[in-house]
């Protein structure tokens, strides 16, 4: 079996796949016998690693898919987009991205625009779904088109189709939960607009938390962006909170600030909770405590559903929710004295 590399790259290659140099040589020769998704680890190594793939894995797109996104200045929306072309790719699939920028296009003419191309199918990500104050209407006469789409957080039931979601209820009740065994009493909730379905479960979910305790806490609707967190903040830092919630990494980056120019400091006065989770955030000052969004799960599962979609496989019109998971990093502590 003549190998299309040298030795030391397959090893790197093997080593990064975790799999064999033998079984490395039969992807790169196009052999048979490696299951689809080992062979779709050696691919992704290869292209970790900055290797060209061999002319002969070069195939035909399976045809064009959709992804629709707020935008990028967030780096969850980023991470989302990252994992579903990752997916898609490996099945072949061409991915075509579709980005709402101030002044751009709108989530409508993006649809447009992706049904003009004849994508296949479309996945939403946080889109007008998740805004109780849009018209639901258009995602039925985007079915109406015959394009089978999938929508990504912020769960609407006037909206006939398959939805992937964090469970943000219990997302603030993990964070509240997590400030009370620090021993905070006066805890707060920084969160976005009262119209957006994630907002509002966090909201619940923040009440029903603080209910369970035998107490209550201040919520304040803003922008999910550290300029909205920054707002927020001050008004929670009034009303004497010493433990605030956030509706995002962005908006707790933007306590965290708040906190600052109060000549306070973070967590000995004040500890904040964040969510999402960007790779970023073991990196800031001081590393931020949040709540993290199954991101990797959930997507997966959307290009899954979308993909058993377009194949003719119908999948139950309903929510599939993922649960979050607290990742303790140093910008909570225990409540002052």
């Amino acid at each position: 079996m003549t190998s299309v590399l040298p030795a030391t790259r397959l090893a790197d290659i093997a080593g990064q796949a975790e799999v064999s140099e033998a079984t490395v040589s039969r992807v790169l020769n196009g052999k048979t016998g490696v299951a689809a998704p080992t062979r779709r680890r050696v691919l992704a190594a290869l292209d970790v690693l900055g290797y060209e793939r061999p002319v002969r894995l070069s195939r035909r797109s399976a045809g064009l898919v959709g992804l629709v996104i707020p935008e990028l200045t967030n780096p969850i929306f980023p991470a989302f987009a990252q994992v579903i072309e990752q997916a898609l790719s490996g099945y072949g699939y061409t991915p075509v991205l579709g980005t709402q920028l101030p002044g751009g296009a709108t989530e409508d003419e993006l649809v447009d625009q992706l049904v003009e191309r004849a994508v296949t199918g479309i996945i939403f990500l946080s889109g007008l779904h998740a805004d109780l104050s849009a018209d639901p209407a258009r995602y039925a006469r985007l079915g109406d088109r015959g394009v089978p789409f999938v929508l990504i957080n912020g769960y609407n039931e006037r909206i006939t189709a398959p939805f992937v979601s964090p469970d943000d209820h219990v997302s603030a009740e993990i964070a509240v939960r997590h400030l009370r065994d620090l021993g905070h009493r006066r805890i707060g909730l920084a969160v976005g607009p009262d119209r957006f379905v994630p907002a509002r479960r966090k909201a619940a979910g923040f009440a029903a938390a603080l209910a369970g305790s035998g107490g209550a806490g201040p919520v304040r609707n803003t922008l999910f962006t550290v300029e909205g967190g920054h707002a927020a903040a001050g008004d929670l830092l009034d009303q004497g909170c010493t433990g605030i919630v956030c509706g995002s990494d962005l908006m707790a980056l933007g306590a965290v600030r708040a906190v600052r120019q109060r000549g306070l400091d973070v967590p000995r006065d004040v500890s904040v909770v964040g969510y999402d989770d960007s790779e970023l955030n073991a990196f800031t000052d001081p590393p931020l405590t949040t709540v993290r969004q199954p991101v990797r799960a959930m997507a997966n599962a959307a290009v899954h559903t979308l993909l058993e979609e377009i194949g003719g496989n119908p999948v139950p019109h309903t929510e599939f929710v993922f649960q979050p998971e607290l990742v303790v990093r140093g910008s909570t502590g225990q409540a002052p004295a």
